[in-house]
């Protein structure tokens, strides 16, 4: 089973995403509020795949995208932005990112984009 984490500073897309992502077969391992938090729980749980909110206190999405890219390995990683944050999204595909999803987002479509990661 694929495993995730969840990278947000909102509770509620963190809790909504985990849920979706249960329902459809993944295997939520960790969330974290902030990239900094986030390059913790890689460390511990080693996911396969991190859902990774771009605009985040402490260290943002881009901050960390780079700091993973620097790891022993490479999970991949999707990023999620509101509308207007292409210019972000574009610099985080340039530093690794395999896709991203913009928020607000349709469940079907955030479920299409992961599961061609699934491992």
């Amino acid at each position: 089973m694929t495993k995730v984490l969840i990278v947000d500073d909102a509770m509620f897309i963190r809790i909504q995403l985990k849920s979706l992502l249960q329902s459809n077969g993944f295997d939520v391992v960790a969330e974290a509020e902030n990239g900094k938090v986030a390059l913790e729980k890689i460390q511990e749980f080693k996911p396969d795949l991190i859902t990774l909110d771009i605009t985040m206190p402490v260290m943002d999405g881009l901050e960390c995208m780079r700091e993973i890219k620097k790891l022993d390995y490479s999970p991949t990683v999707i990023m999620l932005s509101a509308l207007g944050q292409e210019k972000y999204i574009q610099q985080a595909i340039m530093d690794g990112a395999k896709g991203f999803i913009v928020k607000p987002y349709n469940n079907e479509s955030v479920i299409k984009n992961l599961n061609k990661f699934k491992v």
